[in-house]
């Protein structure tokens, strides 16, 4: 099957670039249909944690907690949609001779599911949010700048461009709140085929049905 998989992509691939449309699009789809049957992705725990998130994370929710968490500036977070465009503006950004590049780091991710022992969409991991303290988040804030330094080498500022964080967002804005977060875009329909045509090395799960993408999306 895994052969088999990465077949239809490189063929999908092959007859894009030979400009036959209908016959790379088969074997896409042909790839992401058996790369789909491997997978355990349920949109309808994304779409219920993001429903979750905005009931919480609400102005009034932010305001009342003004100030706290680690109020250091360095990180600059990266987020969107796979394919958005983040690699080009990591590269734009570590240009910068004060802003350090590193790398995808999955750090934010360790927090969230440290915080619920578990995978953050199966739990009231918003909830959780809400019944942390102010020192709850500066230490988180703390942890998450201490174990980031071995990535950088001095330099004030540093780049953690992990797309898939937008689902953190509130997490991050209460740990670091003077943290700089760019939300990356792209035209909708280029951003979600590009997701389609990509085999990825390993969780974009959403991107293997083009129903899943356009709910994803």
């Amino acid at each position: 099957a895994e052969d088999r998989i990465h077949l239809c992509f490189g063929l999908g691939k092959a007859l894009e670039d030979r400009n036959e449309p209908e016959q790379s699009w088969t074997y896409y789809e042909r790839g992401n249909a058996l790369k789909r049957a491997q997978s355990r992705y349920r949109p309808e725990k994304i779409e219920a944690n993001t429903e979750r998130q905005i009931a919480v994370c609400t102005p009034e929710f932010f305001s009342a907690r003004a100030g706290w968490g680690d109020p250091r500036p360095d990180p600059i977070f990266i987020i969107g949609l796979p394919r958005s465009g983040s690699t080009l503006l990591e590269q734009i950004l570590a240009s910068h001779s004060e802003v350090e590049g590193t790398q995808e780091l999955a750090d934010i991710q360790r927090i969230a599911q440290d915080l619920m022992g578990r995978d953050p969409d199966e739990a009231p991991y918003p909830a959780a949010l809400a019944g942390m303290t102010a020192e709850d988040f500066r230490r988180l804030g703390a942890k998450y700048l201490a174990d980031t330094r071995v990535y950088r080498t001095g330099k004030p500022f540093f780049i953690d461009k992990m797309p898939n964080n937008f689902r953190h967002v509130g997490l991050i804005h209460l740990m670091l709140p003077n943290a700089r977060i760019i939300d990356a875009r792209r035209e909708p329909m280029a951003c979600c085929f590009s997701n389609f045509k990509q085999l990825f090395a390993n969780r974009q799960e959403f991107t293997y049905g083009v129903e899943d993408i356009s709910r994803y999306y």
